[in-house]
Order: structure tokens, then sequence, then C-alpha cells
């Protein structure tokens, strides 16, 4: 026919005929099916069908006149006007007879296929530069969605070609140089699926705010999609590793509960096809996908990104849309495009870092969120509830909002950063925001009512996962530092890291991998609970407290359960983020006191006058008041490395007072799964007691190796409590006594062949300590991020001067 393709018959090599979306559907339903991808069939109405609707009607010059009238940088109002007279145009003008015939033959074979009377489709645009790797158009057209019977979707189609002239289509088209009528519009007709009964979401196959290539981001919300891409949802989100899920694994690396209060349905009413109702609270208590559900759309998007990679003979990441139908309980590709930030930029190993001056004394956040795009930005915070009240808002404004639609692309350009309510990491206003290099926070809840109008704020979105907006302008340094120039030091450098969502951002620094994975930050923040009380509920007196453990672990079933996974996935992000560089995770090692601040953790922990000197480390892993805890912290252990496939996680051991607890703990380890050597594990200790240092070459017939804690080892070597403002000035990591401790740790080191590292802030803050331990023949340098550029920047200058 004509006017129309099956996807049956359409590959890439179609799209001047379909545009990229259609072609992008033919392809994968052509190429892809046999590998598993399930793509939901349906035809297109091929270009030409628009074309020859504009010559019957005589379309043509009006419409460029229209568009001559209303140049090149137009104002708000002659861009209303001229897509308006644009749109209507298209739409009172009857499709052709031939069209209309062709549309209907094709239409009545679908639904017999489905094996419907009037099958419910989606309509949707497939402009002809649309989801190229170098040109998005996601969003600038309409959808329709659950359209039903031959007028519907004839309707559905014309409203479809009208809004090639939406005002966000005619503005974007602008700014791209192309010449609105050399611009043609497909039009795809795709089988529903009754998400509607399930969920649906978005998956890119790279980590969207950093580039980070090896990891698959999903989003995912009860119902129809669209509350997904248009933020109307807080929904789930789920990261998976490629690297491991290739080699068999299930390395679910981060689960997010979104709130997903509402979603999109079929209202079963006539003129009315969709409708919004409430999430049951027992739904959104948990998510939306399986683990074999997530684990399978990971391997779906994989797949697609290898075949596209291959198609455009270099990386392609991927910006794909799926839905799960509730009726045959299925996964299914509805859209797949090129992800256009990342596939177009240039790698040249420059690292730019935004961080904030003073982090001592700034305020408290007014609101936080979703991070996107890792800058520090000023600005006057507009707050807008509706797009018309945009004559308000001046270049560089923050743009405090609910939430945005295409509508809002032309306002967004002019935004220093946009703030919204809603949404999460693939909503429209985080998606344009990457595409516009504007830092954004998603999903704050309040925004709109707590940052206030017109004041001068600061929105730092350079912390990771979460972003923060202060009140007042904070002041804050940019720096770059060209990386192939800093050349190689004289040991391996290693980070220290504590929060999991900073991982991957760290992951592009010239490090050898993680001296120090600090687990506490994981457990304080994304746990919240008492390691006891997970493991011993029943133990709780206080119903109040067991009620808050309760909804913290509602998602998961359990407490047990809660804990072991979310400690799982925050090490597994660590490691991921670093595979296959070693990264060595460190066995919580809180006082007393910091115990006690958990949820339950006064139900567990002792008073103590001096928790420096008490209950902590390895003496509490034997002990039977801490044993049925440490026993979650190994199975978090054991899944991050047999489950996940993390085989390069060491396992380190903090505060070991005796070669009695050494023992004991490693007993304690074998006996949860971690046995020294097999599967390639090897287990460090924490060089940071004077204990350590006198037996150090007995401690090392027991362990692997040792990494310094010079925090701790200077503390009890000057007997200063580092933790007493008293005795701030005395706490000296230089002294001579500390220095010849760190000495007196080397020579033992070598003497019994040991390796050996120092992960303490010693090195990080004094770099004659460093140079100090490195003539000394330590094996590598584990510092805080902040200094590793630095650090890297003296290597150089050093190596330069010495070859002079």
């Amino acid at each position: 026919m004509k006017y129309i393709k099956l996807f049956t018959d359409i590959t890439l090599a179609d799209t001047s005929l379909v545009g990229g979306k259609n072609s992008s559907l033919g392809e994968m339903v052509q190429r892809l099916r046999s590998l598993g991808i399930k793509v939901p069939l349906g035809f297109a109405v091929t270009v030409q069908g628009y074309w020859d609707h504009l010559a019957v009607n005589t379309m043509v010059e009006p419409l460029k006149k229209i568009f001559q009238d209303l140049g090149s940088q137009p104002t708000l109002e002659a861009l209303q006007k001229a897509g308006k007279l644009a749109r209507e145009l298209i739409k009172s003008a009857p499709l052709p007879d031939e069209l209309i015939q062709q549309i209907k033959i094709a239409y009545d074979e679908l639904s017999i296929l489905y094996n419907q009377e009037d099958v419910d489709v989606a309509v949707r645009s497939s402009a002809l530069s649309e989801d190229s790797p170098t040109a998005s158009f996601a969003g600038q057209q309409e959808t329709y969605l659950n359209v039903n019977g031959i007028e519907k979707v004839l309707e559905a189609t014309q409203n479809c070609m009208a809004s090639l002239f939406t005002d966000r289509a005619i503005v974007y088209r602008i700014e791209q140089g192309f010449d609105h009528l050399k611009i043609g519009i497909s039009v795809g007709i795709q089988k529903m699926i009754r998400s509607d009964k399930a969920s649906s979401g978005v998956t890119f196959s790279l980590d969207t705010d950093t580039g980070f290539k090896n990891v698959v981001v999903i989003t995912s919300s009860y119902g129809l999609g669209e509350n997904v891409v248009k933020g109307i949802v807080n929904p789930d989100e789920f990261h998976v590793h490629k690297e491991t899920l290739a080699l068999g694994f299930k390395p679910i690396i981060k689960k997010y509960l979104g709130s997903k209060e509402v979603k999109l349905i079929y209202s079963g009413t006539s003129g009315r096809e969709l409708k919004n109702v409430p999430v049951p609270v027992v739904d959104q208590e948990h998510f939306s996908l399986s683990e074999d559900e997530i684990l399978e759309l990971a391997r779906q998007t994989v797949l697609i990104e290898n075949y596209y990679s291959e198609v455009h003979k270099g990386w392609c990441p991927m910006d794909i849309e799926w839905a799960k139908d509730g009726l045959d309980n299925q996964l299914y590709i509805v859209q797949a495009r090129p992800e256009t930030v990342y596939s177009q930029k240039t790698w040249d190993d420059v690292l730019v870092t935004y961080s904030l001056k003073d982090t001592t004394s700034q305020p408290s956040p007014l609101i936080t969120g979703l991070s996107i795009g890792e800058k520090i930005v000023h600005g006057k915070a507009v707050i807008l509830k509706d797009i018309h009240d945009q004559f308000e808002f001046n270049q560089g404004d923050i743009l405090v909002t609910s939430m945005t639609d295409p509508d809002w692309v032309p306002l967004m350009k002019k935004a220093g950063a946009i703030v919204t309510d809603k949404g999460g990491r693939t909503c429209h206003a985080a998606i344009v925001s990457r595409e516009l290099g504007i830092p954004a926070l998603i999903g704050t809840v309040h925004a709109t009512t707590r940052i206030p109008e017109g004041e001068n704020v600061t929105v730092d979105c350079s912390l990771g996962a979460r972003g923060a907006v202060y009140n007042g302008f904070l002041e804050y340094t940019v720096s770059k530092t060209i990386l192939t120039s800093l050349g190689k030091p004289r040991v391996p450098i290693l980070l220290n890291i504590g929060d999991p969502d900073r991982a991957y951002q760290f992951s592009f620094m010239p490090v050898s991998g993680v001296g120090l994975a600090r687990v506490e930050f994981i457990i304080t923040n994304l746990i919240k609970i008492h390691p006891m009380a997970a493991a011993a509920p029943q133990r709780i007196k206080d119903p109040a407290v067991r009620n808050k453990i309760e909804q913290l672990s509602v998602s998961s079933g359990d407490s047990r359960t809660f804990f072991v996974d979310t400690l799982a996935q925050g090490i597994g992000q660590i490691a991921g983020a670093f595979y296959p560089r070693e990264v060595v995770v460190r066995f919580s090692d809180f006082k007393s006191n910091e115990y006690s601040n958990l949820v339950a953790g006064k139900d567990f922990e002792p008073f103590e006058e001096n928790p420096m000197l008490g209950f902590r480390g390895a003496s509490r892993y034997c002990d039977p008041r801490y044993a049925p805890a440490f026993e979650l912290e190994c199975l978090a252990m054991k899944k991050a490395r047999e489950e996940m496939g993390f085989v390069n996680i060491t396992l380190l051991v903090p505060f070991v007072r005796t070669l009695h607890e050494a023992r004991c703990t490693l007993d304690a380890l074998e006996k949860h799964g971690l046995k020294r050597g097999t599967k390639g594990l090897k287990i460090l200790m924490m060089c940071e007691i004077p204990s350590n240092v006198i037996l150090l070459e007995e401690f090392s017939r027991l362990f692997d190796g040792f990494s310094i804690g010079s925090n701790d080892l200077t503390q009890f070597t000057l007997a200063v409590d580092r933790d007493s403002e008293f005795l701030s000035s005395l706490f000296n990591e230089k002294d001579e006594s500390v220095m010849k401790v760190f000495e007196m740790v080397l020579a033992a080191a070598r003497k019994s062949g040991s390796y050996v590292s120092i992960c303490g802030q010693a090195p990080s803050d004094f770099p004659e300590v460093a140079d100090f331990l490195i003539e000394r023949g330590i094996s590598a340098l584990s510092l805080n991020a902040d200094s590793v550029i630095p650090f890297l920047l003296a290597e150089k200058i050093k190596k330069d001067k010495a070859s002079l």
C-alpha cells in the first residue's frame, strides 16, 4: 500500500519514509525478536501520507506564509499564534480518501491479528529528524493512548500530523536549524500493552547523570508510562551492573522505592480514554517490578544497546520505553531511541568538579531531591505554577515548579537550574535539563512551598544522587583537570568512599581502585536501623520503634532481608562502579554512641564513658551481643561477591585488639561463607592499635595484608581522644612518635612480605606524610576524593623537577 508500511516490513533504512521512531520499532521487530525482544506489532502511516494531505488540500503556501512571518526569533505571542494557525489548518482539512482507506485496511488487519473487534492502539508521531543520536524530538509531538475504532484512529492520526507544529516543536526546529516545511511526519499505530493493569517506565543503558557506561538504569511505576515520562509520579528506580550481568550474575546494585501515588489507566468511558487513579498504599509500599523482571529488562536493554552500537559503528547508549502487560505478564519494548547527550559527548579526559567552599558552616537546606547535572549554580528563585506565568522569568533564574512538559522547553532554556516537586530521573524535566546542560533537582515534593519566591538561592547538584537548595548565594569553586597530563604516581593511588551514589562520578578519577569503602554511610543513611534490631526485631519493646522498623523494611518483607539486601546493594554499587579494580570494603566500626543514634539503637547499646576505647570493631563480631548482626553484614558481603559477581571486593576487618579476636573473627567469617582464599577472597586487617604494630608479623600469618588507620593509630600512640575538643591541638599525625610507629609498621611488613596501604586522613592532609610513607615502601595510598587530584598534581611537579 502506498501510505502504509507494517512494522514487520520496516527497517532503519526506511527512516526517510516513516521517521526515526517507527523505523526503530520496525528494526527491532525484524532483527531482535529472535533474541527475545518483544515489540507490539502495528503499522506506520508513511510521510507521503502527510505530504499528500498538504498537497491535496493546498496547504503548503499558507504554511510557508505563516512561518515566513514568524521569523527566526519569534516572541512568545507570535509563536503561539503561528502554531495555532498551522495546527488548525492541518486538522480542519479532510484526509485524502485513499489514505483513509489504507489506514482502515491496516487497522482492521491489526484487529484480526490480536483477535479484537476494534483493537486498542497507541497513535504516535514519528518526525523525520526525530530520535537520531544527534537530535532528539522526543516529546515535541503528540501521542494518543487507548484509541479504539477507525474514526478515533483517523482523528488521532490527523492530530499527530498537526502536532508537527506544536509551539515546542517549532522552537526546537528553529534552534536545530531545520526548515519547517522540509520536515515531514509519519504516524505509528501500535497495539497497546495493558500496563494499566501492571507497570511501565523507562530504561537507559547508562547512568544519565555521569555518563557511567556499565549500568542499566530502570524507572518503573504502576499504570501507563506517560506518568513516568511526564514526571507526574515519583517512580521506583533500579540499577543493574552490565559486566557482571553478562557473566550470569544478578547484580541489582540499587533499588529505590518511589512513592507512586497515582497510576494512569483506561477510563472505560467513551470520550475520555484515560484517567489517573490513586495507587493503594499497600502497592505504593512495594516495588512495581520483581527482581527477575528487573534483570530481564536489563538484559533486553543491553541487547538493544549492543545492536544499535553495531549499527552506528560506535557506542550508542539507548533511551527505551517499556511496558508490562497485566494480561499476559510479559515485558514489551514500546520505543527505543539513541540517548542524545553522552552518545555525542567528546571524552576529552578533562575532569570538571564543583564544590562548595565552606561545607562546615553552610546552612541547612531548604529542600533536597534527586540531583541531575553535577553542578552548582546561583540564581533568583522564581516559582511558576503555570507556563503562562513565564513573563516574570529572566535569563539565569532558578525555575521552581511542580513539573514540566514539552511546552516548558523554551522557558527551561533560560533557566540557571530547574527544581520540581514531582518526577524521577527519566521524567521530562530531567531529560531536558541534561540535554541543555543545566542542573536540576527533581522530585523534591515541597519545592514550590518551601523555597521563598524571589529570593537568591544556591542549587547544589555536585554531591551525587541527592542535591539541595540553600538560601542565599554560597561560595563555590570549579576546578578543571586534564587527566592525561597527570602521569603515573610513585605508588598506586586508591580512593576512600562512603556514599554509593557518588561512586559512578568518582569512578572516572585516575585511581587504581578503592582502598576504603565504609559501610557506615549505607547503614546510617539507607538502612537507618540498628543491625541487631534488624537481626532480632522481637527484642524491641517500644511499639512505635517496632512500627518504624516495619515501615522501613516493608518493601523487603522483613527487617533481616531489608538489611542484607540494602547493604549488599550499596556495596555492590561501589564495587560495580570501579569493577574490575579492587574495592576494599570494611566491616562496620561504629562506636556505641554512634550505634545508639540508629533506629532502636538504645535497645542494644551500652552507655560507655569512652566509646573510642569501648565495644567496637572485631570485639563485637564474636560477642553474643552483636554476633547475629555481624552475620547479616557477612551475608551482605557474600551476596555482593557471589550473587552479584563482584569478586573484586576485598574485605577489611577493623579494630582487632588481639590475635584471639583475629582468629575468632576469621572463624565467624568462614562460618558465614567468607573463607579466606576461597573464590579468590582476600581479607585485610586495619592496623590502628599499638598491639597491631607490635605483633604485625604474627597478624600477617592470618591476613592478606594491612591498611593503616592513621586516625586511631595517632589517637592511641599519643593517648589523645580524637573526639575531644580540649585535646585537638595535641592530635598530630606528624608527631615524631606517630611517624616512628608508621616506620615500624612498614619495616615489619617488609620483613613478613605483607601488603600494606594507608586509608587514614594523614596522607590526604599532609603531603609530607605521604612522601615519608612512599620513601619507606608503602604499597599504596588511599586518599579522600578531594585530595586525589591535588596529590597527583604535586606528584607530577616533583617528577618534573627531578627530571631537570
